[in-house]
């Protein structure tokens, strides 16, 4: 798919892609394959949020209700038609239209896609996998510019991997009798000085996981060693994420585990609620959002 612009549509900026590192083009492709995306809209021209955060970290102002942020900073409903419109005109569905997320999910063929953003989708295959992903940008009409500030979801690499590792100590032998020091999240907010007066209580703490998974059982033991009740932990999917824990101690799990231990020991009296989402720029930003509209 060439860079230059069909004629009536330009550039949408940000969207250029590469080729993940060691990924090889393996087909297009299928054309009928159903594809879901999230496009972002702009703010409204009045929004003025940004001076608004500034403000209220110096103090000088209250954060914005609910019902303030709605009415101030969602969408405007000319903005959605236009893109709805856009969708009947490419044969695409429109799943959602969240005003105030600014966000509206698209639905269709890989090839109504690929007409819609003026773009090309192949399958990709790299040493972790395979993915359905796109180079060069995207592509949307004139009249949808600045309108339209992100689509999501067509290209479906992944975007995390887990960084925790299980030091084997037996593969190691010359370092098995050194020293080693471990914390608990207990002792870390000593160390950092944590006000114990602060439990969370009656606050939420939202954790977005690109992947593995938790169990009760674990969650119960730890607790418990540590002297704390178990917190209260809810698990949300995004976009058809799931706790999936894998059982092995190098995976995800480890690292969601870890984000549940630490926010549960330094903060017990608050909720604790664990955004799964697919590992995808889309899932990520999805998970974003949802977190911080829920109620």
């Amino acid at each position: 798919m060439t860079n230059t612009p069909p004629q009536g549509y330009k550039k949408l900026s940000g969207s250029e892609r590469e080729p993940l590192a060691n990924a090889r083009p393996i087909g297009p492709v299928d054309p009928n394959e159903r594809v879901e995306v999230t496009v972002y809209l702009r703010g409204p021209a009045a929004s003025n949020l940004t001076n608004h955060i500034s403000e209220q970290i110096q103090q000088k102002r209250p954060p914005l209700t609910r019902e303030e942020y709605m009415a101030t900073q969602s969408a405007t409903p000319e903005d959605v038609a236009k893109v709805e419109q856009f969708a009947h005109e490419h044969n695409l569905t429109v799943v959602t239209a969240d005003p105030v997320r600014r966000r509206i999910v698209l639905a269709g063929t890989a090839a109504a896609m690929s007409a819609a953003f003026a773009t090309g989708l192949q399958y990709y295959e790299h040493p972790g996998g395979r993915y359905r992903g796109r180079t060069g940008p995207l592509h949307i009409p004139n009249e949808l510019d600045q309108i339209i500030v992100g689509v999501f979801g067509l290209d479906d690499r992944p975007q995390a991997r887990p960084h925790l590792q299980r030091y084997d100590l037996t593969a190691h032998p010359a370092q098995a009798h050194a020293s080693t020091v471990s914390y608990t999240p207990l002792q870390l907010a000593q160390l950092y000085d944590f006000p114990v007066s602060y439990t969370g209580s009656g606050q939420c703490i939202a954790l977005i996981e690109l992947g593995g998974g938790y169990t009760n059982s674990d969650l119960q033991a730890y607790f418990q060693q540590l002297g704390i009740p178990l917190p209260s932990v809810t698990s949300v999917p995004v976009d058809g994420g799931q706790n999936t824990p894998a059982g092995t101690p190098n995976s995800a799990d480890g690292e969601v585990d870890l984000d549940i231990e630490v926010a549960g020991a330094i903060a017990p009296g608050a909720q604790i609620a664990v955004y799964f989402a697919p590992n995808t720029d889309q899932g990520f930003l999805d998970a974003i959002t949802q977190a911080t509209h829920d109620t």
